[in-house]
């Protein structure tokens, strides 16, 4: 089949835009380098739509959000790629309505409800993909029977100015020999865990007063966990950035406590970044990070244990460092690219398939 006849239809309904949406946006970029006609279907007037809008000879079509308006948005499309849980509805209705084939790539480690429309929906996708084993084993769970290929998420090729970085060292008041822990996710406790690097950055201010934490990013719990904050020296919010980058680019260690975790494809960033580690053993992380090669792994709540490893590094700068390097080995496979052709051989199995 010619590249003419291979549009392939992308839809994720997601408000705002997290890790998701950051991937989504990256296998769009590189389809359209690699040749392929694309189509995305997004909620009007919100960040994934926007932020593609410049990606060349990509079609959007906004939608409400609603099922019934999205199945209608598909246009010509010769397949769908759902990348997001809600949107696989619209594709399911859509393979009645026109015949079209769907592949669904699942992100999150809990799995979909068990009722019938989700189990007809997963069923009737000619791929499933999940972005780690944990995720898989999930999936299993939901139903045994599902064959399920994984495909891990890639880094994000941020870009790096050293002179917005040097500008964010003096915003943030870093001086030369601080030793900077940074954490880069939405600001969301339940999930992330952010009053944990509180909670760490409270108990070594006295100790340890080089360590300088800073949490990159904003969202629901960011004012809770100012207030928290209060009165720490050694902790910085930056809120809502978009040069996540740059403020990579002036971490010492990156620190994620995440309470359950698909992936965590933000830690592939920390990899290319060539930074130490220290996260929590919980859903995909285990399959990014191996425990005292490229990084360290606890389990959940154990800040004491965290932060006993965090001072450590910080005081063995030639451990440190032989770690990074051995990261930004380990994120060589994890590029866009590698992902990208992943993708593209399951997108042609499918249409050709269809022949």
């Amino acid at each position: 089949m010619s590249l003419a006849g291979r549009c392939i239809a992308h839809i994720n309904l997601a408000t705002g835009f997290c890790g998701g949406e950051r991937q989504t946006e990256l296998l769009l970029r590189y389809l359209a380098e690699a040749g392929w006609q694309q189509l995305l279907v997004a909620r009007g007037g919100d960040s994934l739509a926007s932020r593609c809008a410049d990606i060349p000879g990509l079609d959007i079509n906004e939608v409400s959000g609603g099922i019934l308006s999205a199945s209608r948005a598909f246009d010509d499309a010769a397949l769908i790629h759902v990348h997001q849980g809600r949107a696989i509805k619209p594709a399911w209705l859509q393979s009645f309505i026109a015949g079209k084939p769907y592949i669904v790539t699942r992100r999150v480690e809990k799995g979909p409800r068990q009722n019938p429309l989700n189990r007809s929906a997963y069923h009737r996708a000619s791929r499933v993909i999940s972005i780690s084993t944990a995720i898989s084993n999930s999936l299993h769970k939901f139903d045994p029977t599902m064959n399920i290929q994984v495909i891990p998420d890639c880094s994000s090729a941020l870009r790096v100015s050293r002179q917005r970085s040097a500008s964010i060292r003096k915003t943030l008041g870093i001086d030369q020999k601080a030793f900077v822990v940074g954490h880069v996710r939405a600001l969301v406790d339940s999930h992330k865990s952010q009053q944990q690097i509180i909670e760490m950055a409270r108990n070594s201010i006295n100790s340890a007063p080089d360590v300088l934490y800073v949490l990159i990013g904003g969202g629901s719990d960011e004012e809770s966990l100012r207030q928290q904050a209060g009165g720490l020296s050694n902790i910085r919010f930056t809120g809502h950035v978009d040069n996540v980058g740059d403020y990579l680019n002036v971490l010492n260690l990156f620190l994620y406590p995440s309470r359950h975790e698909g992936l965590g494809s933000v830690l592939l960033d920390a990899l290319e970044f060539g930074l130490p580690v220290v996260a929590t053993r919980v859903g995909g992380i285990s399959e990014i990070i191996e425990d005292g090669v490229n990084g360290y792994l606890f389990e959940v709540n154990d800040t004491r244990s965290m932060l006993k490893t965090i001072l450590r590094l910080c005081s063995d700068p030639k451990l440190a460092a032989a770690i990074g390097e051995e990261n930004k080995r380990a994120a060589d496979a994890y590029t866009p690219a590698r992902m990208g052709k992943r993708y593209e051989l399951i997108y042609q199995n499918v249409l050709d398939s269809l022949i």
